[in-house]
């Protein structure tokens, strides 16, 4: 059976006091790990000791950066309910918590019918019409970009060359590189793989923007095929934003919903 990269990046061992892993070259921006994958690998643990099949919410808060070595998952039943079990962890690093997660985990009915939704996926163009974020592009080194594709519509991706359209949109498509398909693991990833849309607002400084509080909704399973994604900043206040995100799958069911609580870049 083949084996994807970002499930070898994830993957756990049971130890005392949690699951040991290994994290990854290739999975960061500027060498700290992206928090859409630190959120998964941590996820992945809760996941585990939950017994349930999916991550229904997940909220991360990031108090340290996560790079490339050995971290501990650890996993704590806050409650065992009949639709959910609530879970807590952290990720950690010797003595140093870096990560603090609090989640839902259940099931989820792919066949499930979506009742009411005041809306759709992003318009975008063909994934030939858009830009594919490269590793070099923008203000920071995105190694994240070898292991995935992100085609950026074209009018949000000017941002990167110090372009800013006006809109605090980021849109665009979102796969693996290496072909694997989707499940609701990927979704933490996808919903915080692109470019800030803060970086689309002209008056702030385009550089790296830490994640404080970072929260996915999952709402779905994802149908074989890229995701169309949208992101959007409406408020900046005292050093601070919000990105909402919505995530859509290739048969235009909404999957994912997300928001970001995070610090502005510091000239």
């Amino acid at each position: 059976m083949e084996q994807y990269e970002f499930d070898q990046a994830i993957a756990l061992d049971r130890v005392d006091g949690g699951w040991s892993a290994v994290v990854p070259d290739g999975w960061d921006i500027n060498g700290n790990a992206n928090g859409g994958f630190v959120m998964a690998l941590g996820a992945s643990a809760l996941r585990a000791a939950s017994g349930r099949a999916h991550p229904l919410t997940v909220t991360a808060h990031y108090l340290a950066p996560v790079t490339t070595g050995s971290v501990l998952c650890t996993a704590e039943v806050v409650k065992q309910g009949k639709r959910f079990t609530t879970m807590t962890g952290s990720i950690r690093r010797g003595d140093r918590e870096c990560i603090r997660l609090l989640g839902a985990f259940g099931d989820l009915d792919p066949e499930a019918e979506q009742t009411f939704i005041d809306g759709g996926p992003p318009d975008l163009p063909p994934i030939d019409g858009c830009v594919r974020r490269t590793p070099e592009g923008g203000t920071a080194l995105v190694g994240l970009a070898n292991r995935l594709n992100m085609w950026i519509h074209p009018d949000d991706a000017e941002a990167l060359d110090d372009r800013p359209s006006g809109s605090g949109l980021t849109r665009g498509w979102f796969e693996f590189r290496d072909g694997r398909p989707m499940d609701t693991l990927a979704l933490l990833l996808a919903a915080d793989s692109f470019p800030p849309a803060v970086f689309n607002i002209p008056e702030v400084i385009r550089g790296w923007v830490p994640t404080v509080e970072y929260t996915v909704h999952v709402r779905g399973i994802p149908a074989p095929g890229p995701l169309r994604c949208i992101f959007q900043t409406r408020f900046v206040s005292g050093g601070v934003l919000h990105e909402d995100g919505e995530v859509w799958d290739s048969a235009g069911r909404l999957v994912a919903i997300s928001r970001q609580y995070g610090l502005l870049a510091q000239s």
